[in-house]
């Protein structure tokens, strides 16, 4: 594989939106691993794979939600923490608004247009 590759993990339990947001980031240049939740992708990140330039995270996962990846990450992995853009369907109200301004990432609230996603997308990245 070329050192050139961008990697990016769309953690989503939904295979339609996973299916689709790889497809969009594909098109952008990445190479796309999917996490059907939040254990997954940390797993994923434990086995040596955390070279994604870019993590996809939706919020509401089962087994472990977007929120708990981004603790877990940030405690264990801090550099991966400035690589996520969050996802939601959740009304943006109470806790979960308070979180996502204190950790200050980007976010999509559901449902996004395939050009909005590109617009985060390289937004983030030409941020870095």
């Amino acid at each position: 594989m070329s050192a050139d590759v961008k990697r990016a993990l769309v953690v989503e339990d939904e295979p339609g939106i996973a299916s689709v947001c790889s497809r969009i980031l594909t098109g952008e240049g990445f190479l796309t691993e999917i996490a059907v939740n939040g254990k997954v992708a940390l797993d994923m990140v434990k086995e040596g794979k955390n070279r994604y330039e870019l993590c996809l995270i939706d919020i509401r996962t089962p087994q472990m939600n977007g929120v708990e990846l981004y603790q877990h990450l940030e405690e264990e992995y801090p550099g991966a923490v400035d690589k996520i853009i969050f996802t939601t369907g959740d009304v943006m109200s109470g806790n979960l608004g308070q979180f996502l301004e204190r950790v200050n990432r980007p976010y999509l609230p559901k449902p996004f247009t395939p050009a909005e996603l590109k617009a985060v997308v390289r937004k983030a990245m030409d941020g870095r």
